[in-house]
């Protein structure tokens, strides 16, 4: 039972370049209502709020005839952990307020699933479509070098990843960028995540943050209590789902979440517009047609809308927003019909939003839990680049020669008792196939969601006050990135 939380302290003020109502207010906010009912030391809370510093630069490069001058960001938020951690996006929009903010995401997401690393964020203030590939390398490795000069990718401090308008292709650029700045560096590669599989990369990177979304629904569906609240039942298999952007988290998460756990995507809003069928949407169809036209309109079998926005509104039992931050805000709350919402992007409900949704009993999987998909095997690909052997490679073999010794021993055993039986050849293949690098991958995110689901949805069951579960997820990354800081003597 949850008792009535105590009224909230205002929040601190926005920093400069930060107004009431921004992404980086919302973020403060959050972070803010949830310290309040932690017993922290004085100046401990300001301490691990703001971002410890932040890097603009302006650079040219020479294109199409003439200088092009571009303005990149790097904020690191909190370095009680080295390196710290976070993508860099490309996008238009990009500006110091989203970076810091993102960046102190990144810590609080962190210290939630209990990785070694702060939090940091980038940006590159570009579209990435107004420019080919070969004008794209040449940007991106020049940002690269900004950065390096001033330890902002390093394996050891920084470790940069992909973002929005960024991917595979971009982290090749900088990790060659960054090897020929540093060719001593027998780590360089690490100096970057989410890397091509030929280039240093791990299997499971591209779906990791969609994949997470998936294990942390089914963490979901295995609490009753979280279930109660939101009022669904069962299991996932026919729950309808609305995806709000189809871009690599929301395609996976769709992909993953109808193919495997038999749930209905019934609308995918994108840029153009919305499709929605009752049915269900056949999800890789839907992104075959979205690359092939670069929309949704006209897609096969579904009801076009061209408004996306009023896809957020639809009746279903669980929506995710999975594109950009601020995207459920006070002028729509109200309209959101969903049962639980579950922020497969970064900051995607506002502040207000997030009260608004929380009075009218709506259970929200904050993104500091559920979009940590990415984040957690990045880590396992860091590590991976610093041990210099792909994960199961040692032991992979060996494990099938321990399952076969147990297989032909029971099989010894039916002929010698004359008691007729064989395993199946399913079994026996599935049992004697040791894991392979995506296996163990999944497996470590899966115990990665598992175990941080448990502990803030305990926090939340355990003390009165505590509203929901952003509050509970907050106060276990505070209280960690606190106890670290007590280690450091602060």
């Amino acid at each position: 039972m949850t008792a009535t939380p105590p009224a909230p302290r205002p929040a601190p003020h926005a920093p400069a370049g930060a107004p009431q109502g921004s992404f980086r207010d919302s973020v403060d906010r959050m972070f803010t209502q949830a310290a309040q009912l932690m017993d922290l030391a004085p100046g401990l809370e300001e301490k691990i709020r703001v971002c410890n510093s932040t890097y603009v630069v302006r650079f040219g490069v020479r294109l199409r005839g003439q200088i092009h001058t571009f303005t990149g960001y790097r904020s690191v938020h909190s370095e009680h952990h080295e390196p710290v951690k976070g993508g860099i996006r490309y996008a238009p929009n990009v500006d110091q307020d989203e970076v810091e903010a993102l960046a102190a995401l990144m810590s609080y997401k962190c210290a939630l699933v209990e990785l070694p690393f702060g939090g940091s964020k980038g940006g590159l203030t570009i579209d990435p479509r107004a420019w080919d590939e070969a004008e794209l390398e040449q940007i991106t490795r020049r940002f690269t070098y900004e950065l390096s000069r001033r330890s902002l990718i390093s394996p050891s401090q920084n470790v940069p990843a992909p973002d929005m308008g960024t991917g595979e292709r971009e982290m090749a650029w900088m990790a060659d960028a960054y090897k020929r700045l540093h060719p001593e560096d027998i780590n360089a590669r690490a100096c970057v995540t989410g890397k091509p599989l030929n280039f240093g990369g791990i299997a499971g990177r591209v779906e990791a943050t969609g994949r997470g979304v998936q294990y942390a629904l089914r963490e979901v569906f295995r609490t009753p209590e979280v279930l109660r609240r939101a009022g669904l039942t069962g299991s996932l298999d026919g729950q309808r789902i609305v995806v709000q952007g189809l871009g690599n988290v929301g395609f996976h998460a769709a992909q993953f979440l109808s193919a495997e756990d038999g749930a209905r995507i019934v609308a995918v809003a994108e840029r153009d517009g919305a499709v929605m069928n009752e049915a269900g949407l056949d999800i890789a169809a839907l992104q075959t047609h979205l690359r092939a036209t670069g929309g949704v309109k006209d897609f096969p079998g579904a009801t076009y809308e061209p408004d996306s926005a009023k896809a957020l509104g639809l009746d279903c039992d669980i929506l995710i927003p999975a594109a950009m931050e601020g995207v459920i805000h006070a002028g729509n709350a109200a309209a959101i019909r969903a049962r639980l919402v579950i922020e497969a992007a970064n900051g995607p409900i506002t502040a207000e939003a997030d009260a608004m949704l929380r009075e009218r009993g709506v259970v929200i999987v904050p993104d500091l839990y559920a979009n940590a998909g990415g984040v957690t095997v990045s880590y396992f690909e860091w590590v991976k680049n610093l041990g210099h052997i792909s994960f199961g490679r040692m032991e992979r073999r060996q494990e099938e020669a321990r399952h076969r010794l147990i297989i032909d021993e029971l099989e010894r055993l039916s002929a010698d008792k004359g008691l007729g039986w064989t395993l199946s050849e399913g079994f026996k293949q599935k049992y004697l196939r040791g894991a392979d690098e995506l296996e163990l991958v999944r497996s470590g995110l899966d115990d990665t969601m598992r175990g941080a689901f448990q502990q803030m949805f305990a926090v939340m069951e355990d003390d009165g006050r505590v509203p929901d579960l952003r509050t509970a997820a907050y106060m276990v990354a505070i209280g960690r990135i606190a106890a670290s800081y007590r280690a450091l003597g602060l």
